[in-house]
């Protein structure tokens, strides 16, 4: 259950209205250990200026980055979970939700908010790994599929941005079936001919990547992402070899054809702005090919 640590490194946004940085004004890059100011690391799109590595961060930077002028609106934020098994591991789920929630500001470890990219609309679900490890939990699972219905009703591209540790545990099967319903709901989306964009970032694991994350219309990572179904020490010991080394980077998956691109955070609005204009003019082209009857 280690995945369900909060993680100290890097830039986790925690709150609606204003960004978690570590205390002081210098973050160290976990990767060169640089010492960035956090104004450089902001300006830079938050990476490292030295080696371009992409600091984790949460769901509301990347609506601030994504939608055009940093402006969206939230859905679906009056939803939030319950421990409705009365579970306990090392403490009861209510204590750690209660805690995260009080940490975080947030009510779970997703967030749904629509708006526009290059002037076309857009519904984007986040998910943040500073509530419980980004874990799966019945409501991720439910924001997602309101998501999607969502984008069927008002007929707008859909992205998803993973970022999860994998299922909630706590909620045991239930956190299992959100694989299922999930997967299900964009089935929906694609016979309706509406886009799917799945972005992977760091990290991505578990049942996450074993359903939605994966089964987008144009799959897409940050540089250097951790992309998993197991970590490398359970696959190991399951398959009794050595391992290719960064055989779980978003690098590797590109080179094995699981992803179309890597895209630099700094060209992540372009790019998502690009994707949508290809299949809004796609879609109008067909609209008039279709034969009139």
């Amino acid at each position: 259950m280690g995945w369900f640590k909060r993680l100290r490194e890097g830039i986790q946004t925690t709150t609606k209205n204003k960004k978690e940085a570590p205390d002081g004004v210098w973050h160290k890059c976990k990767s060169c250990k640089h010492a960035n100011t956090i104004k450089e690391l902001k300006e830079n799109h938050f990476k490292c200026v030295k080696c371009n590595h992409h600091v984790r961060i949460g769901s509301y930077d990347y609506m601030e980055l994504i939608f055009d002028g940093g402006k969206f609106e939230e859905i679906f934020e009056d939803l939030f979970s319950k421990d409705f098994l009365d579970f306990t591991d090392l403490k009861p789920y209510h204590e750690r939700l209660a805690s995260a929630k009080e940490k975080t500001e947030l009510t779970d470890a997703i967030t749904v908010a629509k708006g526009k990219v290059g002037k076309l609309p857009l519904i984007i679900a986040a998910m943040d790994f500073s509530f419980i490890g980004g874990s799966m939990g019945s409501v991720v699972g439910e924001k997602i599929t309101l998501a999607i219905e969502e984008s069927l009703r008002t007929q707008t591209p859909f992205l998803m941005i993973s970022k999860s540790g994998g299922a909630r545990m706590m909620e045991s099967a239930f956190s299992l079936m959100q694989m299922a319903k999930t997967s299900a709901s964009l089935t929906r989306l694609a016979d309706a001919s509406i886009p799917y964009f799945s972005m992977l970032t760091d990290p991505t694991t578990g049942g996450v990547t074993a359903s939605f994350a994966m089964l987008g219309d144009v799959n897409f990572a940050e540089p250097e992402a951790l992309i998993a179904f197991a970590g490398p020490r359970v696959v190991k010991e399951t398959i009794k070899k050595d391992l290719p080394e960064g055989f779980q980077t978003s690098e590797f998956l590109l080179e094995h054809g699981f992803l179309d691109f890597i895209v630099d955070r700094k060209d992540l609005r372009d790019t998502i702005g690009d994707l949508l204009l290809f299949f809004s003019k796609n879609k109008e082209e067909k609209k008039q090919d279709t034969p009139v009857p």
